[in-house]
Order: C-alpha cells, then sequence, then structure tokens
C-alpha cells in the first residue's frame, strides 16, 4: 500500500506580500515628505530669527544692494559700526605684469568706515596658452595697511585661466572705523604675476 504524497506547508500568497511592501513604502515617503518640509520651514525661519537675534545684541549684518556704482556695490547698516560722519576715497590699481589685461571695473569709490563694499576686478588670458596665476595687493598709506579688512579677495587663491579666457573676480571688504583721521584715500594696488615665474617688485610706495 503507498503512502499518499505529504502536503508542503503553506506559504504567505505573493499578492500579501506585495501590499505590506506598498504600504511600508507609502509610509516612508509619508516620513520623508513631513522631515523635508520641517526643514524647509526651519530654513524660512531662519533669516528673520538671525537678524532679530543681530537686531537685538547691535551686531552688524553685512549685506549689499543698497547703493550701487557701476562695478560695485555696498550696503551702509544702521547701526554704530558704521561711521557716517566720514568719507574715505578708495582708489584701485592694478599691475600687469605680462601678456594679460587685468583692471578694476571702477578706479574710485568713496566709503563710510564700516561699510561693506565690493568691488570687481577683469582678468583676460592674451595668450594661446593656459596660465596660472595669483595676485599680491599692497596699500598706500602704509598706516592703512591694518585697517583695510578684506572679506572676499581673489588674491587669496590661484586661478588658472584657459587661453583667451576672461575673468571677474570680486574684493570685498570694510575699512575700519578706527583708521587715523588724518586718512582720507586709501589705494588697493594689485600685481598680477603668473604662478612659477619670478615675482614682481611690489608698486613704489606700496607694501
Amino acid at each position: 500500500m503507498s503512502e499518499s504524497p505529504q502536503t508542503p506547508p503553506t506559504r504567505p500568497s505573493s499578492a500579501r506580500a506585495r501590499l505590506g511592501l506598498q504600504q511600508a513604502n507609502v509610509a516612508m515617503v509619508g516620513k520623508l515628505a513631513v522631515i523635508t518640509a520641517l526643514m524647509f520651514g526651519f530654513g524660512y525661519a531662519m533669516v528673520p530669527m538671525y537678524r532679530h537675534i543681530c537686531a537685538a545684541l547691535g551686531i552688524n549684518v553685512l549685506s549689499l544692494g543698497d547703493r550701487q556704482i557701476p562695478g560695485a556695490t555696498s550696503s551702509i547698516q544702521p547701526n554704530t559700526q558704521v561711521d557716517r560722519s566720514r568719507t574715505i576715497t578708495i582708489e584701485f590699481d592694478a599691475n600687469a605684469r605680462g601678456p594679460w589685461d587685468f583692471k578694476p571695473a571702477v578706479r574710485s569709490v568713496q566709503v563710510h568706515p564700516g561699510e561693506l563694499m565690493t568691488v570687481m576686478y577683469e582678468f583676460r588670458n592674451r595668450q594661446e596658452r593656459p596660465m596660472a596665476a595669483q595676485a599680491i595687493p599692497s596699500y598706500a598709506p602704509k598706516q592703512a595697511t591694518s585697517h583695510f579688512n578684506k572679506m572676499e579677495c581673489f588674491c587669496f587663491a590661484e586661478h588658472t585661466l584657459k587661453p583667451g579666457e576672461s575673468k571677474s573676480w570680486p574684493v570685498t571688504f570694510v575699512i575700519d572705523p578706527k583708521l587715523p583721521k588724518d586718512v582720507a584715500t586709501i589705494t588697493l594696488s594689485y600685481t598680477f604675476f603668473e604662478v612659477g615665474g619670478k615675482v614682481p617688485a611690489a608698486p613704489k610706495g606700496s607694501v
């Protein structure tokens, strides 16, 4: 007498498994959507919160755009860190020691001590080969050096330009309100040289 084959154990249906997986995916997407919305709301609220905190503590919040000059932008902040009783003339100079064009977008601007200012410098590689170059800043008069605070400057890094490539670079600065009272004009000069070559001497009368 032959034995009847054993019935294999019952397994969950594939449809039920797929349904469970879909429900888990939907729940995960919902959680991610909530987290994304919370992160967006937090980031949006950070700006007014930051401004209120800075205003309460008397911290200078630097921003751009209130008064614009072609090739330069600035913002006078409504706090005591900007000395509106003084106006300083900032002159810009560029020394191109090689086959390239290098110049400031504007030759001079007038700023108040403590006022943020951004000025653009323009450069073009006239060679038929790429070049690596960097700029060296100098100041006149010498006593203004420690009071000329650059927040952003193309002189902080080395730059590589393709043949014929043109670039515009910003220099963002603030003049320290502690600048000596007898200084009414500051000249910011840049010497742009090719890295790997002989570094040219700084312009006469600067450091």
